[in-house]
């Protein structure tokens, strides 16, 4: 970035004195008043396309991938589109004149593939909170590239309704893919790939558009609950096309619809549907969904000419076509004057055409795209404003608010405007990636909305109580149980949310079926491993991770259990929650799989997606007894300090061995030493990981996001607390990154950490008081948070090892 000066009291004449040398103007700043006459304009070099404090063109520099640029309101006079801004007395615009939302990058985290760099996996493109459409532009279909985009990725294929963020197992979804076409009809999707600039690319909450190069066609995204729109606008004169195919879908290589339906209804409607199962691929791991995407999709011109294609077979002809391919769908042409735009919107359900009929109604009844994006966007500074923060670098606030925008996500709404939840009395709701987001997500969402915890339990409850899953859904995906990853999830989520005073499901039914998972009989559980837990008292297939699991979901059920007046159930429960210690060996000093002739397996042996050293600290229900086990609580806080120790910051946003971010079993890890008494270990590991796993752009994330988990432990770590046992209804205490952190709760309370004297430097906690009194433990309660109040935390260079650690002040032990 570069600046320069000229006294001119006329903007217009100061920038084509910027242009006329060479620079191309970003943002015009009045020196001093804006009628003082002097002018300060933030350029960017057109030799170089250098950028700075107001473009994130530092990214596309160094690495040629792109990042969003903010979105920074115009107001009326600002001379070509630059923008004029208020100063501060330093001369620079205020950080707070910049609406919390515009922080917002949807670009951060979007690669799927990098040698350097562990990948967060998410989409760029235009959603609401938890809305069932999200309109996003596709680079890829095959691979593993679940989110279908990465962002170094140089050619779109199109721009689909429907994707997963930050999922492995190769994705799914990605139906419905909408590419505008000039010149001869290309029906093949690879051959009708067009090459974009990544500096012609914008990603916004609830927006989205690049630039074409082979088309010469701009492309604008933007999204409702139910439908999307899209506005594409043609450079040059001629025949317009909007190509639609029916048979993409996402996963692996080859991946496709299996059947596939079109109508033409009238010369401005098209509808359809789409069927997959898992013979067209999809969802690799575990179950893959069998599931139904229909459309009803209208253009705002009449439609000139409409086609359909099956493969090499091209029909002008025909107004409704069949097909059973992996290479089908549709087309129109419009007759488009230099500059025009058409606009095409559709509204998609999982339930009938009717169904979609009816969603773009209540959705998108109008033509209005800007009035559409702008509603998106106010959407989205609404559901962002429940958590404020102010403070920090303007680093961090990009992050802190992109890693809020992930949460907001999924699980999405999966209902029809008009379906059955009208009078079921909750909203269904799926992708549950129930493994990840019982550690940060749901547990953040209890706070500051659960209402959807509160449909996703009841979405749980009716796929078990309806026959559809055995047990209780693992990792659930459009009403299949995938049965991807291991452990309870669901159990987990239900028991907190319960515990935590979030109502609207029935207590009775939730505890039965989450009993039956735990406590049998064997033909109503889909735990794992079920017979070995209950003969052996340990799982014997994947069994570290396993037992480990199991155990804590038991100490989560036993909590709901004597909350509702179940004792027996919760001594039993409680037992069976010791298990971990049946996969310790006393001879190698820590935890080890097992097999079911009682010997152990290698030290490398018996977990998921983790080593020994990982996983092994998963017992966030009993840390006392974890301290017990490894001979004291000094011990303790040297082992655990050690694996931080080992993992340098070139380490943290890839897969290591140590300390390794970039998975959920170690989540927890840095907030046990607040239960060891040493909370000055936490703030000081907290803000590590806060620091060196997270980035902007699209290598921003050190793992899959999961579905909002890697995110929403940004969010708590950042704020300065974090659940280490989620039922427990106890957060640990860390080390704030900002000044104020703000949470308005469910119950419309305001909670406030602020941080004084909070710098770079000063990490760790002097004192405390909560609600003007001293506050001597590094903990809280959920129910202290929901009733609202002000913590403060006086913040140092040094470590203050006599607050938190006496051990009077010790969060309570879940056993």
């Amino acid at each position: 970035m570069n600046e320069t000066e000229w006294p001119s009291a006329r903007p217009r004449r100061a920038l084509r004195h910027a242009r006329a040398r060479g620079y191309s103007p970003v943002v015009l700043l009045p020196r001093g008043s804006i009628a003082s006459g002097n002018w300060r304009i933030f350029a960017m070099s057109e030799q170089t396309g250098q950028g700075g404090a107001f473009s994130r063109r530092g990214f596309l520099a160094a690495s040629g991938a792109a990042v969003a640029s903010p979105r920074i309101p115009t107001p009326e006079g600002a001379a070509d589109g630059t923008t004029v801004m208020p100063v501060t007395s330093t001369g620079l615009p205020a950080a707070a004149a910049r609406p919390d939302v515009d922080w917002v990058n949807p670009l951060t985290g979007a690669l799927t593939t990098s040698p350097d760099t562990a990948c967060g996996k998410t989409f760029p493109g235009a959603v609401v909170p938890f809305g069932l459409v999200q309109l996003s532009p596709d680079t890829v279909s095959g691979g593993d590239n679940g989110s279908g985009y990465s962002a170094d990725m140089t050619t779109i294929e199109g721009f689909s309704f429907l994707h997963l963020s930050g999922i492995g197992c190769y994705g799914d979804l990605g139906q419905l893919q909408v590419m505008p076409q000039t010149g001869e009809l290309v029906t093949g999707r690879d051959a009708a790939k067009s090459p974009f600039e990544k500096a012609t690319e914008t990603a916004e909450a609830g927006y989205y558009s690049v630039e074409l190069g082979r088309y010469k066609v701009r492309a604008e995204l933007t999204a409702a609950e139910r439908a999307g729109i899209l506005r594409f606008t043609f450079q040059d004169a001629g025949t317009g096309r909007i190509k639609v195919d029916l048979a993409r879908r996402i996963g692996f290589d080859g991946t496709h619809t299996v059947t596939q339906y079109v109508r033409l209804v009238d010369d401005h409607t098209i509808e359809g549907s789409m069927t997959a199962d898992r013979s067209g691929g999809g969802w690799i791991c575990g179950n893959g969904p069998v599931y139904e995407v229909h459309f009803s999709m209208r253009f705002h011109r009449p439609i000139r000419v409409f086609g359909t294609w099956d493969k090499d077979d091209v029909d002008r002809q025909a107004h409704e076509r069949h097909t059973a391919s992996d290479s089908a769908g549709f087309f129109v042409e419009f007759p488009v004057a230099a500059g025009e735009h058409i606009l095409v919107k559709a509204g998609v359900s999982f339930e009938s055409v009717a169904g979609a009929r009816g969603n773009l109604a209540a959705s998108l009844p109008g033509w209005d795209f800007d009035g559409l994006r702008a509603r998106a966007r106010a959407t989205w500074a609404r559901a962002i404003g429940r958590v404020k923060a102010t403070g920090g670098t303007d680093t961090q606030r990009e992050i802190f608010y992109s890693a809020l925008y992930r949460t907001m996500l999924d699980p999405r709404i999966r209902d029809d405007a008009q379906g059955p939840e009208r009078q079921r009395g909750f909203a269904r709701r799926t992708v549950f990636s129930g493994w990840d987001v019982f550690r940060a997500q749901m547990p953040l969402l209890t706070i500051i909305d659960d209402q959807v915890v509160s449909d996703t339990v009841n979405t749980l409850l009716e796929l078990t109580s309806s026959g559809k899953v055995k047990g209780l859904a693992r990792w659930e995906l459009l009403g299949t149980d995938t049965d991807t990853m291991i452990g309870d999830p669901a159990i987990n989520v239900i028991a907190e949310a319960y515990l935590k005073g979030v109502r609207g499901f029935d207590a009775d039914t939730a505890y039965r079926l989450c009993r039956d998972v735990a406590l049998g009989p064997i033909e109503r559980s889909n735990r794992n491993d079920y017979a070995n837990w209950k003969e052996l008292g340990w799982c014997v297939n994947t069994s570290l991770s396993e037992t480990l699991e199991n155990s804590y979901s038991d100490y989560a059920l036993a909590r709901f259990a004597q909350a509702t007046g179940r004792r027996a159930d919760a001594r039993e429960l409680l037992r069976t929650s010791r298990n971990y210690r049946n996969v310790f060996s006393p001879e190698a000093g820590w935890f080890r799989g097992r097999n079911a002739d009682g010997s152990w397996m290698g030290d490398q042996e018996g977990c998921v997606e983790s080593n020994p050293d990982q996983q092994g600290w998963f017992v966030p229900h009993d840390v006392p007894g974890l301290i017990e086990l490894l001979g004291g609580r000094e011990a303790f806080i040297s082992r655990l300090n050690s694996i931080f120790e080992q993992t340098p910051p070139e380490d943290m946003m890839r897969w290591n061995d140590k300390y390794n971010h970039s998975n959920e079993p170690v989540h927890h890890m840095a907030f046990l030493f607040v239960h060891a008494g040493a909370p000055w270990l936490t703030q000081k590991w907290s803000r590590y990981v806060c620091r060196h796993a997270y980035g902007t752009g699209p290598a921003g994330l050190a793992g899959n996001d999961d579905c909002g988990q890697m995110s929403a432990w940004y969010v708590l770590a950042a704020a300065g607390f974090y659940p280490v046992a989620p039922a427990s209804g106890i957060y640990a205490l860390g080390s704030p990154l900002f000044d104020e952190v703000t949470f308005t709760t469910s119950r419309g309370t305001r909670f406030t950490i602020q941080s004084r004297h909070n710098s770079e430097v000063n990490d760790y906690v002097q004192s405390a008081t909560l609600d003007g009194k001293p506050l001597h433990r590094a903990w809280l309660r959920h129910e202290e948070i929901m009733a609202g109040g002000r913590l403060v935390l006086d913040m140092g260079p040094e470590p203050n090892k006599e607050w938190g650690s006496d051990p009077r002040w010790m969060p309570p032990s879940g056993i």
